[in-house]
C-alpha cells in the first residue's frame, strides 16, 4: 500500500518538483535573445563547456534504465550482466577521434544531425533519409525504457492502480511535465537538471556500496550468496563467472554496444552542443569515471541476492519484474527518507536522457524529413517550432509503448534498437574518414544488414516469446554444432560492410555517378571561431570543391 511508503513518496515528489522547476528556469539560463533556432533550442547554442558537457553526456548515457536494468541482469543471470562495464570502457578510445571530426564538420556546416552530415558528404538525400529514419526508430524504445525505470520505482512505492490508466497515470503526469519544460527550454533543460541527477546518483551509490556490504556481512558473503543462487539455477549459463557457452556472446555484445553507443542521435546531440574540440577531448578522457560508477551500480544486483530481495510480480501471470530489485533493496535496507532520495535519483535519471532523446529524434524529423521533403524553404523559426511539436509527439509515443506493451517487450525492443542503429556505422562513422564507399553501395549495405539483423532477431526466442526475444543468436541456426550464441548486431553490421565494399567495387568499375562531396579536408579540423559555410543541400560553391579522398 502507498500509505506504507508515505515518506518515500513525499521525498520523491519534492525532488521531482524541484528539478521540474529547474527545467522551466533553464529557458532563461545562458539563453540568447532568440530561441527560435535549432542551434539554440536543439543544441543549446553549441556553447556548452567541459563541466556542462560532462554532466549532459554522462546523464544521457547512464540512464534510469541503467540504474535498474544492469543490477537486474546481474541479479537474474550473473556475470553476463557485467558486459555493460567493459563496453562503456572501450567505447571512449573508439570514438575519441571520430567525434571531434564530426564536431568540426558539423560546426563548419551547421549540421544538427548525423543525417545532415551524410546528406552533404555523399550527396544522397535517400541515404540521409534512411539514416534519419533509423535514428528515430532506434531512439523510440530507448525513451520508453526510461519509463520502465520510473515504473519500477512507483511500483515499489505502491503507487499503482487496478486499471491501465490508473497504473500509468503517475508516469503520464511526469512525462507531461517533462514535455512542457522541454518544449520551452530545449536542450538547456536536461543540461541544467543533469547536475542534480548525477549528484544524487553519486551520493546514493557511494553510500550504498559502503553501507550495504557492512550490513550484509561483507563482500565475501555477498559473492557467496550470489554463487549459491546461480549454482542452483537450471540455466547452465548463469553464474558469477562466464563459461565457454556465453563468452562469445559477452564479447560481441560488449563490442557491438560500444560501436553503437555514439551512433545514437541523442549521444551525438550532446557532443554537437559542445563549445569546441577541446571540450570533447577532455570529456572522452573523463567520462570513463562513469564506468566506475556503473560497476558499483551493477554490484547492487548481487547485494539484492544476499539481502534476500524477492522481485515484485510482473505484468504477465506467473512472471516477476526483476527491474524492481534495486528499489526494493533500498526500501528494505535504508531509512524511508534515504530510499526516497534513491527513488528520486532513478526518476530524475529518466528525465534527462528522455528529454535529450526526444530532442534528437525531433531534430532528425525536422532537418531530414520536414525540411528535405515537405518544406525546403522553411525558416529557422519554423524549423524550431516543428522540432518542438515533434518532440511532444515522440514523448506521447514513448508513453504509449509502456501503456500498451509488455514492459519486457520494451526491453527487447531496446536490444533490437542497438542492432538497428549499428547499420548506420558505415555511412556516419566511417564516412567521417573516407568517401571510398559509393552512396548506392551504402544504401544496399544498410538494406542487407537491416534485413539480416531483423531475420536473426526474429529467430531469437525467450521464455515468454517465440520471436524477437533478445539479441543473442544461437549459432546452431547457422549450422554450427555448438550451443554458443553471438550478438546479432555484430553479424549484421559485418554483412552490411561486406555488401557495401563489394558493391562499391562493382559500381566504380561501371563508373556509376557518385555525387559531389560537399565537404573539404580542412572541415574535419575546424575549431571554435572558424568561419562557417552556408548550411543546406550541396550548393554550386560546394560542388566546386575538391572531394575528400
Amino acid at each position: 500500500m502507498w500509505r506504507d511508503h508515505l515518506t518515500e513518496i513525499i521525498v520523491f515528489t519534492l525532488l521531482f518538483l524541484l528539478v521540474s522547476a529547474m527545467g522551466f528556469v533553464a529557458a532563461r539560463w545562458r539563453a540568447p535573445k532568440d530561441m527560435a533556432h535549432l542551434d539554440e533550442w536543439g543544441l543549446g547554442g553549441r556553447s556548452f563547456g567541459g563541466w556542462i558537457t560532462w554532466f549532459l553526456v554522462g546523464g544521457d548515457l547512464y540512464t534510469a534504465y541503467t540504474f535498474v536494468a544492469v543490477p537486474a541482469l546481474m541479479f537474474g543471470a550473473g556475470a553476463a550482466g557485467f558486459f555493460a562495464v567493459p563496453y562503456t570502457i572501450v567505447v571512449y578510445p573508439l570514438v575519441f577521434l571520430v567525434l571531434i571530426r564530426l564536431w568540426s564538420v558539423s560546426h563548419r556546416h551547421g549540421f544538427v544531425t548525423p543525417a545532415d552530415f551524410v546528406r552533404r558528404r555523399f550527396d544522397s538525400p535517400v541515404l540521409a533519409l534512411l539514416i534519419a529514419i533509423t535514428g528515430i526508430v532506434a531512439t523510440m524504445p530507448y525513451i520508453a525504457l526510461q519509463l520502465v525505470g520510473i515504473e519500477a520505482v512507483l511500483k515499489t512505492m505502491g503507487v499503482t492502480g487496478e486499471s491501465a490508466l490508473a497504473r500509468h497515470l503517475p508516469i503520464i503526469i511526469a512525462f507531461a511535465i517533462l514535455a512542457a519544460y522541454t518544449y520551452q527550454s530545449g536542450l538547456r533543460a536536461p543540461a541544467l537538471i543533469a547536475f542534480v541527477k548525477d549528484s544524487l546518483i553519486y551520493i546514493v551509490i557511494l553510500v550504498a556500496v559502503i553501507y550495504l556490504p557492512y550490513k550484509l556481512g561483507g563482500w565475501g558473503d555477498i559473492f557467496d550468496a550470489a554463487d549459491a543462487k546461480f549454482q542452483a539455477s537450471p540455466n547452465p549459463n548463469d553464474g558469477i563467472l562466464l563459461n565457454g557457452n556465453n563468452q562469445l556472446q559477452y564479447v560481441t555484445l560488449a563490442f557491438g554496444s560500444a560501436l553503437a553507443l555514439f551512433l545514437y542521435p541523442h549521444s551525438i546531440t550532446g557532443v554537437l552542443a559542445s563549445r569546441n574540440r577541446d571540450v570533447i577531448k577532455r570529456n572522452m578522457s573523463a567520462l570513463p569515471a562513469y564506468s566506475l560508477l556503473l560497476g558499483l551500480i551493477a554490484l547492487l544486483g548481487y547485494m539484492a541476492i544476499a539481502a534476500g530481495v524477492k522481485p515484485l510480480p510482473g505484468a504477465t501471470e506467473g512472471s516477476v519484474d526483476n527491474n524492481t530489485i534495486v528499489p526494493l533493496l533500498f526500501d528494505q535496507q535504508f531509512p524511508d527518507w534515504f530510499a526516497g532520495v534513491a527513488y528520486a535519483a532513478i526518476g530524475i535519471g529518466a528525465l534527462v536522457p528522455a528529454a535529450i532523446m526526444s530532442i534528437a529524434a525531433a531534430n532528425l524529423f525536422t532537418r531530414n524529413i520536414y525540411k528535405e521533403y515537405l518544406k525546403r524553404d522553411a525558416t529557422a523559426a519554423q524549423e524550431a517550432n516543428v522540432s518542438k511539436i515533434t518532440s511532444l509527439v515522440v514523448k506521447v509515443g514513448a508513453v504509449a509503448c509502456i501503456v500498451f506493451l509488455d514492459p519486457q517487450f520494451s526491453i527487447d525492443l531496446q536490444l533490437i534498437g542497438g542492432v538497428i542503429i549499428l547499420q548506420t556505422l558505415p555511412a556516419v562513422a566511417l564516412g567521417l574518414y573516407t568517401r571510398w564507399f559509393h552512396r548506392t553501395a551504402l544504401i544496399a549495405g544498410w538494406a542487407a544488414g537491416m534485413g539480416l539483423g531483423m531475420w536473426m532477431l526474429y529467430q531469437v526466442a525467450s521464455p515468454t516469446r517465440k520471436h524477437f526475444g533478445g539479441s543473442a543468436f544461437p549459432l546452431e541456426k547457422f549450422g554450427f554444432d555448438t550451443p554458443k550464441t553471438i550478438y546479432v548486431g555484430i553479424v549484421a553490421v559485418l554483412v552490411n560492410l561486406a555488401v557495401a565494399a563489394l558493391l562499391t567495387l562493382i559500381l566504380r568499375a561501371a563508373k556509376a555517378p557518385e555525387g559531389v562531396d560537399g565537404t573539404t579536408p580542412d572541415d574535419y579540423f575546424a575549431d571554435e571561431g572558424d568561419p562557417r559555410v552556408t548550411p543546406g543541400p550541396t550548393s554550386e560553391a560546394n560542388a566546386a570543391r575538391e572531394p575528400v579522398a
